[in-house]
């Protein structure tokens, strides 16, 4: 029986990235199927709930001024500046 150890999610991206690119790939394609599968056993209405009541208290936050929006026409200037 294999001895199990424990180690930091970095330690663990070390060793990863130490791998051949098509073993890299089954890794990612293995984690991705994995959040993909916890996705599908929420809740639709959970999750809707959550994004409304989000979508709430972001407008809310707007209305008291508590935070400070940006202009889209600056966040795009800024991004074609930093991605080009």
């Amino acid at each position: 029986m294999a001895t199990v150890v424990s180690m930091t999610w970095e330690e663990l991206l070390e060793k990863a990235l130490q791998l051949p690119s098509d073993e890299q790939v089954m890794i990612a394609r293995a984690l991705y199927e994995n959040l993909a599968a916890e996705e599908d056993d929420e809740d639709p209405a959970e999750v809707e709930a959550a994004w409304a009541e989000e979508i709430q208290q972001r407008i809310e936050e707007i209305r008291n001024g508590t935070v400070e929006t940006i202009p889209a026409d600056v966040v795009m200037a800024e991004m074609r500046a930093r991605f080009g």
